[in-house]
């Protein structure tokens, strides 16, 4: 049986994952009401965790929020005993995180029809061949990572709704819904490969920066 965090170190990780929520977001995440959830939110606010933008309707990690949220995530995998399964999820990751970011660039960028001495030109999808091709080698990746989704949630409830999102966000794409594969501030396949690899930084407490390649 899956493992379930605390709704504490769910809350702060769906702040850090997402960079900044909407109550009604971290409340998903939670599992709870949002008056359960706005109760979490506003006691991390009181100790100076989070802070809440008026402006934007939004909740933000403070430093000491962050650094508290790593904290509990290395307590929970450790006592747990799932650290060493959690980062061979992360490593089998890896090995298709790159071939992932070619593949967003390809989208949006396609060879100039002046062949291989031209820039690459925007990709306006007009050229539906050029498109297909693409959106195959996804639905091949979509193969690869479904597996590693799977494996992530055996160990942690929290990881378990990554392959239903994968498999929404690709089922749109396979539809024509353009915007499904990479547009930001929507759940695109992209939106939630950059969670996920968030998720399994944080997790493990291993920096961004420290690796070769990022979104």
């Amino acid at each position: 049986m899956s493992n379930i965090s605390d709704s504490g170190l769910l809350a702060l990780q769906a702040i850090r994952v997402k960079g900044f929520a909407a109550t009604e977001v971290v409340s998903e995440s939670v599992a709870l009401s949002e008056e359960e959830t706005l109760k979490i939110l506003n006691e991390f606010a009181d100790e100076g965790k989070v802070i809440y933008r008026e402006n934007q309707a939004m909740w933000m990690l403070t430093p000491d929020g962050r650094s508290y949220g790593e904290k509990l995530l290395a307590s929970e995998v450790d006592s747990l005993g799932i650290r060493s399964e959690i980062d061979s999820s992360y490593k089998e990751f890896l090995q298709v995180n790159a071939g992932f970011l070619v593949l967003c660039t390809d989208w949006q960028l396609r060879p100039s029809s002046e062949g291989s001495d031209g820039e690459p030109v925007i990709n306006d999808h007009s050229d539906s061949e050029y498109d297909r091709e693409v959106i195959n080698r996804l639905v091949e990746l979509d193969n690869h990572v479904q597996p590693i989704c799977a494996a992530l949630k055996d160990n942690l409830e929290r990881f378990a709704t990554y392959g239903d999102r994968f498999t929404y966000a690709l089922k749109l794409v396979l539809d024509g819904e353009v915007d499904w594969f990479t547009k930001p501030m929507i759940e695109s396949y992209h939106t939630v490969w950059f969670e996920l690899h968030e998720n399994l930084l944080s997790t493990l407490g291993i920096d961004r920066a420290s690796e070769s390649s990022s979104e």
